[in-house]
């Protein structure tokens, strides 16, 4: 099979990119340029017709929404997702955890507490306090399993991990959850995680404070006012 990855160095486009790592297979990568707007190019809107990355092609067959291409993957090769029934429900369970609460709560976190050039106080305490109610949520349950939907690591778990390994760029506290720091350190350690957050580029160094992180704050801004994601 022919995989072309079509990314940006986001949360949701790491969530494909270390899952192809983890998976072990052969793909190409077209770095998308968001500023530029590449995205919104017809081209492109052919692929996924969101218009939002991470979009993915096997043999020209197109599929968007990173959850789903989490899970195409994972039946495709037999990985990372249980074959019985309740097993995969607790692995889609978790995923669909990500998919609606932890990745949109703490995409607006980092709006209202980065990007936004007007800080609107109950926003920013809106949107950070209930992305650590959801981080509270996955210590609790990482008290009882090793991974999310069990002992065994799972497409819910890498999901997961890459957004909540950037929360203090949302300004999320992480103090007090023993159990989700053992988890975080677990995954960071694997080496197809670690090959996986550097494509198309690593964007860990933009977001530690100073000149770099201001710079990307800025960039960030300004596809959110211009609507361009």
């Amino acid at each position: 099979m022919t995989l072309t990855l079509y990314t940006a160095a986001t949360p949701n486009g790491y969530k494909v990119s270390v899952a192809l790592e983890e998976m072990g297979l052969a793909y190409d990568v077209h770095r998308v340029d968001l500023m530029k707007g590449e995205q919104k190019q017809q081209w492109f809107l052919d692929i996924c017709p969101n218009g939002r990355i991470p979009a993915l092609t096997d043999d020209g067959f197109a599929i968007f929404e990173s959850g789903a291409i989490l899970v195409y993957l994972a039946e495709k090769t037999g990985q990372f997702m249980p074959a019985d029934v309740q097993g995969r429900s607790r692995v889609m369970q978790w995923l669909m955890f990500q998919m609606g609460g932890v990745g949109p709560m703490m995409g607006q976190a980092n709006v209202f507490f980065r990007y936004f050039p007007e800080k609107i106080p109950a926003a920013i305490a809106r949107y950070q306090g209930e992305g650590r109610r959801l981080f509270t949520v996955l210590d609790t349950q990482l008290g009882k399993t090793e991974y999310l939907a069990g002992d065994d690591y799972s497409i819910a778990d890498i999901a997961n991990w890459c957004w909540t390994r950037t929360a203090s760029w949302s300004g999320i506290d992480t103090e007090g959850l023993p159990n989700l720091s053992r988890w975080h350190a677990a995954i960071a350690a694997r080496p197809g995680a670690q090959r996986g957050i550097v494509v198309p580029e690593d964007a860990s160094a933009k977001m530690k404070e100073g000149d770099a992180a201001k710079k990307f704050a800025e960039n960030a801004r300004s596809i959110v006012e211009t609507g361009k994601p």
